[in-house]
């Protein structure tokens, strides 16, 4: 039987060498408040890229600088980003590790001076600032923020574009009843909350063909917000329009007691994956090598996005192998100590 966590996959015209990915998480580590890598981001992501990841997706880069989380977040809001990215991209590469980005707008969530966006004027909770509800034009700027934006990632050679539509940031705001109180063309129905995700992944599309993943929440742990079985009709929408991957994750659009514990998210992708019958990912406190392959071999899920696993460590990629009595090839420079 081979391994299937170590086996390639395939995603349009690009081949990840293995099925880890390293899943997109903040790092707040923009010294200048101006978006741009930095030393940081050159150590951390290509560490991970030389432990044998087989996809990087670089954490929640902001389209616009109102869409930020924190003022330490990255950018790529301007042309002056790209070099930065660039170098980025290449220094991933040339380990034989696939780069994405995973483009943002934190909406409600954003923790910044001056107004902050969101479909409706409802506060995360007591402790955030109200935000603003968006107009019409606000909408379809925030659209071409995201087309121009992926642009930007094509120019700085990113083989995988991720739209972040989950964890409470702007597009999971107005995709759920919890945060999404509009009367207009973009509230009332589900078919209407989606409308936001549909007019940008339309729009990226017009500047983007390579592989296209779309991150959701596919439980928002409230009896009036959206379920996976909600997940499954906006998967089929996602599907129609050409996504390539739902990267599968939950939570973080209010405020919520969750039960976690290893692999707490995998049912959620293997429900979308088998009812939509589209590739997924999946996510959450997934720890080891055999944890991770009993999930592909089961068809749960398509890729793995390991978190906080590479974050405690690079060469969690050679530690799942060795679980699976499976050999990687080691970068030339750590051969003599590789095994």
């Amino acid at each position: 039987m081979s391994i299937k966590l170590f086996e390639s996959y395939q995603i349009k015209n690009k081949t990840f060498k293995n099925r880890i990915v390293m899943s997109p998480m903040c790092m707040y580590s923009c010294e200048q408040e101006d978006g741009m890598v930095n030393d940081w981001h050159y150590t951390h992501y290509t560490s991970r890229a030389v432990g044998q990841v087989g996809l990087i997706m670089v954490e929640a880069t902001a389209v616009v600088p109102e869409g930020r989380i924190s003022p330490q977040d990255l950018g790529i809001w301007s042309d002056e980003h790209i070099t930065g990215l660039k170098k980025l991209t290449s220094r991933v590469k040339r380990h034989g590790t696939a780069a994405g980005i995973q483009l943002a707008h934190a909406g409600r969530k954003a923790v910044l001076e001056g107004d902050i966006l969101a479909p409706s004027a409802l506060p995360f909770d007591d402790k955030m600032k109200t935000p603003k509800e968006m107009t019409i034009e606000e909408i379809r700027k925030t659209i071409e923020a995201f087309a121009i934006a992926a642009e930007r990632a094509k120019k700085a050679d990113f083989d995988v574009i991720e739209l972040h539509a989950a964890h409470g940031y702007l597009i999971n705001e107005f995709l759920s009843p919890l945060t999404n109180h509009r009367t207009d063309d973009y509230g009332g129905t589900q078919e209407k909350r989606y409308r936001l995700l549909r007019e940008t992944i339309d729009a990226v599309r017009q500047v983007w063909d390579g592989p296209l993943f779309v991150r959701i929440s596919a439980n928002e742990y409230h009896n009036e917000g959206l379920h996976t079985k909600d997940f499954i009709q906006i998967g089929q929408w996602l599907k129609e329009q050409g996504v390539d991957l739902i990267d599968v994750s939950s939570g973080g659009v209010v405020p919520a007691s969750i039960h976690v514990y290893p692999g707490y998210q995998v049912p959620f992708a293997e429900q979308i994956r088998h009812a939509v019958k589209i590739p997924t990912g999946t996510v959450g406190l997934i720890t080891n090598g055999i944890q991770a392959e009993e999930i592909l071999q089961n068809q749960r899920a398509d890729l793995i996005f390991v978190g906080r696993a590479l974050l405690q460590n690079p060469y969690w990629a050679k530690e799942a192998a060795k679980e699976l009595n499976y050999a990687i090839k080691a970068p030339e420079q750590y051969r003599r100590g590789w095994d």
